[in-house]
């Protein structure tokens, strides 16, 4: 069994900062790409970043410039480094993880969310 978990999320200012956590625990060989989405309420969950095994990173758009995704592979952990936070990243943010569970099988997994309010 794996279990991912997020956690960092809260209420911030417009303009202030959040770094959000994620940690996969269990039967893990590694972890190939991480990511980060966001789900604004009554819209569809968004890509925000991902970061391969290797290191290269993807941002949408919208963040690229205020936000920095990094992992720690020997804790199975990625981070989300959110500054100069607006309003309209207010959403319940989930982290995913493509979990090698042996030498030939990967499986997806999500995080229950945590959610991010940006106050104006």
């Amino acid at each position: 069994q794996v279990q991912v978990v997020e956690s960092g999320g809260g209420l911030v200012q417009a303009g202030g900062s959040l770094r959000l956590s994620c940690v996969a625990s269990g039967n893990i060989f590694g972890v190939n790409t991480m990511a980060w989405y966001s789900q604004a309420p009554g819209k569809q969950r968004e890509l925000v970043a991902s970061i391969t095994s290797g290191g290269r990173t993807h941002y949408a758009d919208s963040v690229k410039g205020r936000f920095t995704i990094s992992r720690d592979n020997a804790k199975n952990t990625v981070y989300l480094q959110m500054n100069s936070l607006k309003p309209e990243d207010t959403g319940v943010y989930y982290c995913n993880q493509d979990v090698r569970i042996s030498n030939r099988v990967s499986r997806n997994y999500w995080g229950q969310g945590t959610q991010v309010t940006v106050s104006s």
